[in-house]
């Protein structure tokens, strides 16, 4: 194979450990959208289950018939807003929505559709502002709606000083506000809001059931070593040497000429791209790693292909393995770093591995 992701569903079962454990009494909602986070949505919903997870998280219907359609029978929340003939395949599916308007909840009370009520509480995207709640909360009761959740979600969990724990501790009173009063008029409805950066720091945002979608994983969600927090990383990004020749002092690589020789050198090209997520934006800045030692990305990345410096002189050859995200000998590459090289977040580099590239379970 050009590229592997081989998938560690041990680490995998051992993050939802550490991350139920973390949630003390409230249960673990494993969040599984976008393909399992790049890992594999099947495979890693069964992991998160055997792990510790009570109900899994989605963000579309289609990502909640897949599991279905694996056999998985655990319960599901769709998390993002659905289309009028899509309420309908949530019935289908035995999945519940999640509900912001009067509107929302009661197409979902049409279909006998169980419907977690979400609080806009500061993140400013879907959910019902306070001055909407009590109407939202009255459609439910007029419609018969089988609330079965309160939920929200935060913009700053993963900050743990400044501006932003401040604003997160704001939304965490505001929605402990709200949501109490909501559990009187739905008494069987869990709250929710605490997310793999609040799981991990704040034991009073647990509530009844925490939601937790990066660290399942086994990436920090405050972009650091997370083996700090007892997490394995599930992800190995892998591939080989493909070609290895000698440049000379001055001699190019690759589009735009954006690496030169200072010196004679061996290239060595690895087959995979940015059509395999391997960004553009890595060109020049980014390592991997051969025969359990760190080399660099020179040249700019192409859409199929990266070339590495092996120095001078070595004995690595065609067929090597490379390692692009994960370990290899004493030597590590963390989806952390990696996102730091593009300026980005861990979340985007296993979610933008492309599909091209097989996923390997193992474990």
């Amino acid at each position: 194979m050009r590229a592997v992701a081989r998938v560690d569903l041990g680490a995998l079962r051992h993050n939802a450990g550490v991350l139920a454990a973390a949630a003390g009494g409230a249960r673990l909602m494993a969040v599984v959208k976008a393909d399992g986070y790049g890992h594999g949505a099947v495979a890693s919903a069964r992991a998160a289950l055997d792990g510790g997870a009570s109900a899994l998280a989605v963000a579309a219907i289609a990502e909640a018939e897949e599991l279905r359609g694996a056999g998985v029978d655990a319960p599901i929340l769709i998390m993002g807003p659905l289309l009028g003939e899509e309420v309908a395949r949530a019935s289908a599916a035995r999945v519940a929505l999640t509900a912001w308007t009067p509107e929302m909840v009661e197409r979902a009370a049409e279909s006998g559709v169980p419907v977690h009520l979400k609080l806009d509480t500061g993140m400013g995207r879907l959910g019902a502002r306070p001055e909407a709640v009590d109407a939202l909360a009255g459609a439910a009761e007029r419609s018969g709606a089988q609330v079965t959740g309160v939920m929200t979600h935060f913009a700053t969990a993963d900050e743990r000083d400044g501006e932003g724990a401040r604003f997160f501790h704001e939304q965490l009173v505001r929605f402990r506000g709200a949501a109490t009063g909501l559990r009187h008029r739905f008494p069987g409805a869990d709250l929710h809001a605490a997310n793999s950066a609040a799981t991990l720091h704040e034991p009073r945002a647990a509530f009844d059931m925490v939601r937790c979608g990066v660290a399942l994983y086994g990436c920090s969600p405050f972009g650091t070593d997370p083996a700090e927090h007892g997490l394995r990383p599930a992800m190995a990004l892998e591939s080989y040497l493909a070609s290895v020749k000698t440049l000379r002092s001055r001699d190019s690589v690759g589009y735009g000429r954006t690496f030169r020789a200072g010196r004679g050198t061996r290239i060595g090209l690895v087959p995979l791209g940015y059509a395999d997520g391997y960004a553009r934006a890595l060109s020049n800045v980014a390592v991997a790693l051969v025969g359990g030692r760190r080399v660099r990305v020179v040249g700019t990345v192409s859409m199929d292909q990266i070339t590495v410096d092996l120095g001078p002189s070595g004995d690595e050859a065609v067929g090597d393995p490379v390692v692009l995200v994960g370990a290899q000998g004493d030597e590590r590459i963390l989806a952390e770093e990696m996102a730091a090289w593009r300026a980005t977040i861990n979340y985007e580099v296993t979610c933008g591995v492309g599909a091209r590239v097989p996923r390997r379970h193992e474990g």
